[in-house]
């Protein structure tokens, strides 16, 4: 399993607009060789941001490698965003490899 995950920092007032951004784009995911699921999570109310994070599991990291350099990539990314000025900072990527799995 591969995971990849992104952190939103989210100014206080822009959650709503943040999360319509993400209900409402076409992340093209499910047709992608490898993908196995995508959660996005809202994390504590600190004083300055709402926390989120974007957690996508893979197959493998050569099925992710793939994924970023598909033409489904780009479209599922383009416009993606939403405004700029609902993040506190740029989102920041973080990458984990599964080392034990229980089920």
């Amino acid at each position: 399993m591969y995971l990849t995950m992104n952190r939103f920092k989210v100014k206080p007032g822009s959650e709503e607009a943040f999360e319509e951004v993400w209900k409402t784009r076409d992340s093209h995911l499910k047709t992608v060789p490898g993908f196995v699921g995508f959660h996005l999570l809202k994390g504590p109310d600190k004083e300055t941001y709402r926390l989120y994070a974007s957690h996508t599991f893979w197959e493998s990291e050569a099925a992710f490698t793939a994924w970023t350099k598909s033409e489904a990539f780009r479209a599922a990314h383009k416009g993606a965003k939403g405004p700029s000025d609902m993040y506190l900072e740029p989102p920041e990527l973080e990458i984990f490899e599964s080392v034990q799995a229980l089920s």
